[in-house]
């Protein structure tokens, strides 16, 4: 991959303001592809941006994505109080604080996290052509390995609870990244609280890729 491609990629995220979100989509898809936006995701430390980005198909299908997602980002604003939903390239990202799912040190789901869930469940099942990595994360107190293992609890609580509600397993994903990949610092209180999360990259499997590629030919 090319220092050329990386910093047109860079040059697209950084001129967002600029773009619809489905240009965007279609922009960023276009330049970078799979390896680009892996690249520029673990440059940023946000893993949730470079696997959606790396996900991207690019070109007119990619706006198609991309206006999907649109819709769907918006039902889950209006649906699911809660959570913050970032609307990233043809995917979405949706964050839970883990205080709003878990009790401290916990990795039980509270009654009012499944009500939260619920929520979300709603829009997840009118929206079944997608794919959902569920991604635990935690603050720096304590050990890195007990935090990536409660961070893996945590994300494999949220994706039964999903289970439960009759959401296709096969479109779900697990992974723990502990203490390792922080969005906030980690020497005040209130950043450690913002980086204790789960975050569900919501992103276009197989059968809306191929339908999008279909209609954009």
């Amino acid at each position: 991959m090319s220092l050329v491609m990386i910093l047109s990629a860079a040059m697209i995220l950084s001129s967002c303001a600029s773009l619809t979100k489905t240009q965007k989509g279609a922009a960023v898809g276009t330049v970078t592809g799979g390896a680009a936006g892996a690249v520029i995701g673990r440059a940023s430390g946000n893993t949730a941006l470079g696997a959606i980005i790396g996900a991207a198909v690019g070109g007119t299908a990619g706006a198609i994505i991309g206006r999907q997602m649109d819709k769907q980002a918006e039902e889950i604003k209006k649906t699911v109080p809660d959570a913050k939903v970032i609307r990233v390239g043809e995917g979405i990202v949706v964050e839970f604080s883990s205080n709003v799912l878990f009790g401290f040190d916990k990795s039980s789901l509270s009654p009012d996290a499944k009500t939260s869930l619920d929520k979300l469940v709603k829009v997840l099942d009118v929206y079944p052509d997608t794919d959902i990595e569920i991604q635990g994360h935690t603050d720096s107190k304590g050990s890195e390995a007990y935090n990536k293992t409660l961070s893996e609890q945590r994300a494999v609580a949220v994706s039964n609870y999903l289970i439960s509600k009759n959401i296709n397993k096969n479109r779900l994903k697990v992974v723990g990244y502990g203490e390792t990949l922080p969005k906030y610092l980690n020497d005040t209180e209130d950043g450690r609280a913002q980086n204790r999360r789960v975050e569900f990259l919501v992103t276009a499997n197989e059968k809306m890729r191929a339908a999008a590629e279909k209609e954009a030919s």
